[in-house]
């Protein structure tokens, strides 16, 4: 089978010496471009870090199933969007192949696994956390903004249970006037993570559709720099 084409990708490097990589998924039917100039607009700014470099990839476009199979830029393929139904786990395992390569790219650039994150909003927070649970249970910790876990996800992330290691914390955002990903899919997929092992948070955002906001970026920035913190230069080698 041919090897995926590699993703394409916006990046904002940092103002320093890079030793943290920060991935960030968009949403479906959005580019990493897009992603990256929607917080750059509720920022007035990119969301920069002095040793953090941000990459936003951008999903192929795929046939996708709830806009009658039309082509658009999504991380996989549902069955419906509903946290009621089965995952398409075939094409989320499809992506999981080539969202690890882009992981491999920053550990060939001398970046630890364990100062890489992984996270996004909407889809691409459902699909950070399939690829860091299910396959990259050592990266540094894996943000969902507005996100979802259908419920049988349960059964593929029942290998966390067995797991005696330290799982990556999760970092969650939602607002509860969200009409498209209803809040209470959010903290069901809180809940089921918790269950098996996971250290999470959920922030809650009253009034907060399907949208990102400024306080919930900040917030965000903060839980990043105290993931990924700023390493002391070497002073010999």
């Amino acid at each position: 089978m041919a090897a995926p084409a590699a993703l394409q990708r916006s990046v904002v490097s940092p103002a320093g010496r890079h030793t943290a990589s920060l991935i960030f998924l968009h949403g479906s039917g959005d580019t990493g471009q897009g992603a990256r100039t929607w917080i750059k607009q509720i920022l007035s700014q990119d969301m920069v870090f002095q040793h953090i470099k941000v990459i936003y990839p951008t999903a192929p476009a795929r046939p996708y199933t709830p806009m009658k199979g039309a082509f658009s830029t999504v991380w996989f393929d549902r069955y419906k969007i509903s946290n009621d139904c089965p995952e398409h786990i075939e094409s989320i395992d499809s992506m999981c192949r080539g969202l690890t390569d882009l992981i491999n790219d920053e550990i060939k650039n001398g970046i630890a696994k364990n100062r890489i994150l992984i996270g996004g909003f909407s889809m691409g927070g459902g699909m950070a956390m399939h690829l860091a649970y299910r396959f990259h249970q050592d990266l540094a910790g894996v943000f969902a903004l507005s996100s979802f876990l259908n419920k049988d996800s349960a059964k593929n992330c029942l290998a966390l249970k067995r797991n005696d290691s330290v799982l990556p914390e999760l970092f969650q955002c939602h607002g509860t006037a969200d009409e498209l990903v209803l809040y209470s899919w959010g903290e069901e997929t809180n809940k089921m993570l918790k269950s098996l092992g996971v250290s999470t948070s959920l922030h809650t955002f009253p009034n907060l559709n399907h949208e990102l906001s400024r306080t919930e970026i900040e917030k965000l920035k903060t839980w990043i720099v105290k993931k990924l913190p700023a390493e002391a230069a070497k002073t010999s080698e």
